[in-house]
């Protein structure tokens, strides 16, 4: 009986380790798909830090701590940390070298150059995607968080943006706007809350190259209305 549990025990850790490297190695391989094939500036999100993992996963339940500094991080593992958000770039050799280094890393996209975005609640953003496609918006990829809703869309100005948002009497606060200087988490990372994905997969262009995105000007209207009629539409989440 010890020796069937022992080879269990090593099948399971076996199982265990081969599903981590095949999430290591897709990490990577998005990150230079995004960067060398799109041209999406990118950068390894914070991730986690292990051991404090271990720790907050005896004391307070399984929350899982960000590897940066700050111990009430908003947005544990998914944000920039080391480099910095202006260390973005689409250069294979440096995503390369990040990604061998810290296989884990989220991969963070850099917004405002090539592409930016704009997301909401999860609640809201379900609904909003569901209007679009009701009335023929053709949309660009969409990113799903355990809590958020992330459309990436056309490049914008922020004094674009605020003329949109001026012919609207409120906004919800929960709408989050990712253009220059921001950034958004990409599938298929994991962060602090759970794991990142694709609510809309990515469909590149006829040549190959990036995905068609949509200018904002064409989903924000909705993108409001939805935030304002779901209950968390008041409330910044993240």
């Amino acid at each position: 009986m010890r020796e069937i549990l022992g080879r269990r025990r090593r099948l399971k850790w076996s199982s265990q380790w081969s599903k981590a490297k095949r999430e290591r190695s897709a990490l990577r391989a998005a990150a230079l798909s995004y960067a060398a094939q799109w041209k999406w500036p990118v950068l390894p999100g914070a991730g986690s830090d292990r051991a404090a993992t271990d720790r907050d996963e005896q004391h307070r339940g399984g929350d899982r701590a960000c590897a940066c500094p700050r111990p009430d991080c908003a947005v544990p593992g998914g944000h920039p940390y080391d480099p910095g958000l202006l260390a973005a770039t689409t250069d294979p050799t440096m995503i390369g070298w990040w990604w061998t280094n810290r296989p884990d890393a989220p991969v963070i996209l850099a917004t405002g150059g090539a592409v930016s975005a704009v997301s909401l609640p999860a609640v809201a953003g379900a609904r909003a995607l569901a209007t679009l496609e009701e009335t023929g918006v053709r949309l660009g990829p969409v990113v799903a968080t355990p809590t958020r809703c992330v459309l990436l869309v056309a490049p914008y100005s922020f004094e674009e943006l605020g003329e949109l948002l001026d012919r609207h009497d409120w906004v919800p606060s929960s709408l989050r706007y990712h253009g220059r200087g921001g950034y958004v988490v990409l599938p298929p990372s994991r962060i602090a809350a759970g794991q990142v994905s694709w609510a809309r997969p990515p469909r590149p262009g006829p040549d190959g190259g990036a995905p068609r995105l949509p200018r904002i000007s064409v989903i924000v209207d909705t993108l409001v209305e939805a935030g304002v009629g779901s209950p968390d539409g008041s409330r910044l989440a993240y």
